[in-house]
C-alpha cells in the first residue's frame, strides 16, 4: 500500500510516526497486518506491506486510512515467488 501525503499530512508531518502506528493499529482491527513500513524517496512518501485474507480487507484498510485526510493510497496484489511460478506452470 503506497501513500503520498496530502498537504494536510505535510503540515502536520511531526504527528506522522503517531499516524503510522495508529494505521497499524487499525489494520489489526480490520483484519490485516502490517507487516513493514518504509518512508520512501520518490513519487510516493510511504509504503506499507500489509498481508490480509482477501482483497476486500485491504481496500477497507486503505479506504480508513485516507479518510483521515492525511495520505492518498495506492494499493496493488503483490504475488510471492511460489504464486508466480504456479501462474506460470498454468499458461497453456
Amino acid at each position: 500500500m503506497l501513500f503520498q501525503f496530502t498537504q494536510q499530512g505535510v503540515g502536520k508531518i511531526k504527528e506522522s510516526p503517531q499516524r503510522v502506528e495508529a494505521a497499524k493499529d487499525l489494520a489489526r482491527q480490520l483484519g490485516g497486518e502490517v507487516k513493514a513500513f518504509y518512508a520512501l524517496m520518490g513519487e510516493y512518501d510511504t509504503v506499507f506491506i500489509v498481508h490480509a485474507p482477501s482483497d476486500e480487507v485491504v481496500t477497507r484498510i486503505a479506504m480508513a486510512i485516507s479518510s483521515h485526510g492525511y495520505v492518498r493510497t495506492t494499493t496493488m496484489r503483490a504475488f510471492s515467488e511460489e504464486e508466480f511460478r504456479e501462474l506460470v506452470r498454468e499458461i497453456p
